[in-house]
């Protein structure tokens, strides 16, 4: 009866710890680790006309695995495009290493904050731009999507676009979502899919199945990404 407070405590104080060197990594010199080794990645990238074609009328959703969001970031920067980070002591990380490589960041859920991020959103996709989320952030657990992303998607009208990311070689946290960075010279491979549209309409039972939708799309996309990189999924 005694052993459980104390493993919690301990755990508590590890993952404070792991914020503050985190914090103290992407201040001092994580974005210059990250730029210097994205400069020698060799990208592969198939369906950006899909994300193209969404974009085509005013502005895009894009959705990617949250510990997959390290790569695109360093390969897409310079392009104006706004994310969605949660209001949480993860997004604080996320939003410092973000607005280093030239993003804007939205910050907001479906949960908290929602009706200020609805807003700022639409302004994003009605000057035509794109919004990435990472659906199974901050927390995990690992793939999961919730219906938040499929009621963004009905709330501004706009298409949802998953793109699957594959590198090798890589380093993986032992993290609940497998956080990746990929090595000095790694391949990767980004799969952008179909878009997915949410009807205005669409009730509970719709939204769930919009973001069971996603979720396969993902997870297709990412393995074929992995496919072309000759490796295993690591899923």
């Amino acid at each position: 009866m005694t052993r459980a407070p104390k493993r919690s405590r301990f755990h508590q104080l590890l993952k404070r710890a792991r914020r503050v060197v985190g914090s103290w990594f992407l201040r001092v010199g994580g974005r210059h680790v990250v730029r210097g080794l994205s400069r020698t990645w060799r990208a592969d990238v198939v369906g950006q006309e899909h994300l193209d074609r969404a974009c085509a009328g005013s502005g895009s959703l894009v959705s990617l695995w949250h510990g997959r969001m390290l790569v695109p970031v360093a390969l897409f920067r310079g392009r104006g495009i706004h994310v969605l980070v949660s209001p949480s002591e993860d997004g604080d990380l996320s939003e410092r290493l973000l607005q280093s490589f030239g993003y804007q960041v939205v910050r907001g859920s479906s949960s908290r904050g929602g009706a200020q991020a609805l807003r700022a959103l639409l302004e994003v996709l009605d000057a035509g731009g794109v919004v990435v989320i990472t659906p199974d952030g901050p927390r995990g657990p690992m793939h999961h999507v919730n219906a938040g992303l499929a009621w963004m998607a009905r709330a501004t009208g706009r298409a949802i676009v998953p793109v699957g990311v594959a590198a090798t070689p890589a380093w993986r946290l032992k993290s609940w979502d497998r956080f990746t960075l990929p090595k000095w010279g790694a391949r990767i491979a980004l799969t952008f899919a179909e878009p997915i549209a949410v009807p205005r309409d669409a009730d509970a039972q719709a939204l769930a199945q919009a973001a069971e939708a996603v979720r396969a799309s993902t997870i297709a996309a990412e393995r074929a990404s992995y496919a072309r990189l000759g490796v295993e999924p690591d899923l």
